[in-house]
């Protein structure tokens, strides 16, 4: 198979899909690697690497495109990407098409065979292609968030961990899943009060004791969100519904009663969002607004910014069904792994994932 792996154009987006290693991996099993030129100068890899790795560096984007047939990126392709696509390509990305129509009509309209790394599941309900930039990105929503609680940087001028003799911040944390036990971790550590608040009993329950009692377990329903939001220095919105766009957990009725400098991280605005108020998605240029007195910080390419660890995290997860679908080929690899199916969000021009087909109004397809 030939296999594509094009440089990323997202606002500050410098992961990459492979690194030489993956790509080396791929051209063991005698399949032909297409590396657009510069894909891996933000994570660290030069093009020579590629080369030497066993990759086909090409200069002319429109031209790897003709020839590849599987596409592998990152983030999901942009409007000046959309026309590069030839009818029935595969592509084997982070897609969000809940919350992006336009994208799901072009590749409806092409009849791409679109494999969202966010929808992969195992049978155990982990979702292992999400759970990597999960981590990232919930550990960096604390980082984030106690820089932007700086005065300089528009916050209220706390610390996390405040001091001896003074209260330390409130962080409140809206889904316990990945991102948010992740989040929890790094306010743990830096000292805050951390309050998590998840729909799921059981989940409390291994919150509970794996943090030993560190942090306060809340079932998430309209009142005890508006207790915590109210008291909240730290807002983080970490909730997730495989494939589906996010619901708005925190109203802007709620987001109004918050002091003024407190901060909002919502790691769900690459799904819709699940704060009413993040109305807009922001970039790594321009990451925040503040509205209502609070700061709103919603880049939906978080892990982005720490693309070498982020790429290295990714590549170790997502190689493997990778490999099983240039080995066995699009259709057979899907028919054979469940897991991998799951992924499947459009093909042959239906929409065959049941949350994008709810979310956005479609018929739901079932390709098999």
């Amino acid at each position: 198979m030939k296999i594509g792996v094009v440089k990323e154009i997202k606002n500050n987006e410098n992961r990459v899909a492979l690194t030489p290693g993956g790509i080396k991996e791929l051209a063991s099993h005698g399949h032909q690697v297409l590396v657009e030129s510069r894909a891996g100068e933000g994570s660290g890899f030069d093009d020579s690497q590629y080369t030497q790795a066993g990759g086909i560096v090409m200069t002319d984007k429109a031209e790897l495109f003709v020839q590849a047939d599987l596409i592998v990126k990152v983030k999901e392709p942009v409007a000046s990407e959309y026309e590069l696509f030839k009818p029935g390509q595969a592509l084997f990305a982070y897609l969000h098409l809940s919350a992006d129509l336009p994208l799901t009509r072009m590749m409806l309209e092409k009849k791409l065979a679109g494999i969202a790394f966010e929808t992969v599941r195992l049978p155990n309900g982990q979702l292992p292609l999400l759970a990597p930039m999960s981590e990232v990105a919930g550990r960096m929503a604390v980082q984030i968030g106690a820089s932007l609680l700086q005065k300089n940087n528009g916050g209220m001028g706390i610390l996390l961990g405040g001091v001896p003799g003074v209260n330390r911040a409130e962080v409140v944390i809206i889904g316990g899943g990945v991102v948010g036990t992740n989040a929890a971790k790094m306010a743990i550590g830096a000292g805050a009060n951390v309050t998590i608040l998840d729909v799921d009993k059981s989940r409390l329950v291994y919150l509970d004791d794996i943090f030993g009692g560190k942090a306060t377990t809340l079932i998430c329903n309209d009142y005890n969100v508006a207790e915590a939001v109210k008291r909240a220095d730290l807002l983080i919105g970490a909730v997730l519904i495989p494939g589906a766009k996010a619901p708005k957990i925190v109203k802007e009725s709620v987001v109004m009663t918050m002091k003024r400098g407190s901060v909002i991280v919502d790691v769900a605005v690459d799904q819709g969002g699940s704060i009413e108020t993040v109305d807009r998605v922001t970039t790594h240029d321009n990451p925040y607004y503040e509205k209502h007195g609070v700061v709103h910080y919603s880049v939906a390419n978080m892990p982005g910014a720490v693309p070498r660890t982020s790429t290295f995290a990714l590549e170790a997860a997502m190689l493997p069904y990778l490999v099983k679908l240039a080995n066995k080929g699009i259709k057979p690899a899907l028919a054979e792994h469940p897991d991998l199916r799951l992924g499947l969000n459009t093909y042959e021009g239906a929409v065959t994932c049941r949350p994008v087909a709810d979310s956005l109004g479609f018929a739901y397809a079932d390709p098999f």
